[in-house]
């Protein structure tokens, strides 16, 4: 039994992938309580005259119109979850700590798969989380979503 299961989301559908998971451990009543987590990347490109808090609060109603309909959906599904946001620069890190401090027994994240210069580019997220996570982790491949 998992007392408390993290979910980041980044609002792609293969982040998404990690919800079917998420169903099939609470089948078997193996999850307490279940945490939908979003972390914004508060690095936003304005040009000069931009209204940075303007779109900053765009962001962050996005994110909450996105996870209230992940969280709704599983609602539905008799799965509870509650919802959290949060503004950080380095995603993989807010991730992390948000376990750590918040007591999390396990992370399900989904890995969007890249590989060669891509994954150098675009670093990964979830295999920054995988290496640096103090708890369990459980890694979704984009291949079983497909």
């Amino acid at each position: 039994m998992y007392g408390k299961v993290l979910i980041p989301l980044d609002g792609s559908e293969l982040a998404e992938c990690s919800l079917d998971h998420l169903r099939n451990l609470s089948k078997g009543d193996k999850i307490g309580e279940t945490i939908l987590l979003h972390v914004l990347d508060p690095i936003i490109w304005c040009g000069e005259g931009c209204d940075f808090v303007a779109v900053r609060n765009i962001q962050f109603r996005q994110a909450e119109k996105y996870i209230d309909k992940i969280k709704s959906q599983l609602g539905s599904e008799g799965i509870h979850a509650r919802a959290e946001i949060l503004e950080s620069g380095i995603v993989a890190s807010s991730i992390v700590d948000y376990a750590k401090e918040n007591a999390v027994d396990l992370i399900i994240i989904s890995s969007h798969g890249y590989t060669g210069t891509k994954r150098w580019l675009f670093g990964s997220v979830a295999l920054r989380v995988l290496h640096d996570s103090h708890v369990p982790v459980l890694l979704i491949r984009p291949e079983s979503c497909r």
